[in-house]
């Protein structure tokens, strides 16, 4: 339901939303670094979720905002390759999972050509030379 036709409720506010948290990147970069070291001193596992529960952000979202403000980029994308680098060297099943939900992917990549050149680009010429070449090497191997 939308406010009532006329309504007067936005006048004189001059921002739009709650102010940021963190206004100074140095204070935001400081309070980063605390929390790397909390995880250390307590033997804690690092977490983008952990993080901003302490940084006193309400979702991973709001941490993930302050990437899209200049002069907060290369902080938070640091802090997230920090993360990532935990993940990385425990290497346990739910760290992989992690991984996965940021972006990593796991799967394989097969060259399905022949020295570079696609198999839907050959000759039926050069495709009856290799598959004759392919059944010649065979039956040199014994097969």
């Amino acid at each position: 339901m939308g406010a009532p036709k006329g309504n007067k409720y936005a006048l004189g506010l001059t921002t739009n939303g709650r102010p940021p948290a963190y206004d100074d990147p140095e204070i935001f970069a400081n309070k980063v670094d605390q929390y790397f070291k909390y995880c250390k001193d307590n033997s804690e596992k690092v977490t983008i979720t952990g993080l901003a529960l302490y940084l006193g952000f309400e979702s991973r979202q709001s941490f993930y905002d302050y990437a899209g403000k200049k002069d907060f980029m290369y902080i938070t994308k640091r802090a997230q390759l920090a993360v990532e680098n935990s993940y990385e060297t425990n290497g346990q099943t739910i760290d992989i999972f992690a991984l996965k939900n940021m972006g990593w992917k796991d799967e394989q990549h097969f060259d399905h050509t022949t020295n570079g050149k696609d198999f839907n680009n050959l000759s039926d010429a050069e495709l009856i030379a290799r598959v004759n070449k392919l059944i010649g090497s065979g039956k040199e191997n014994g097969t």
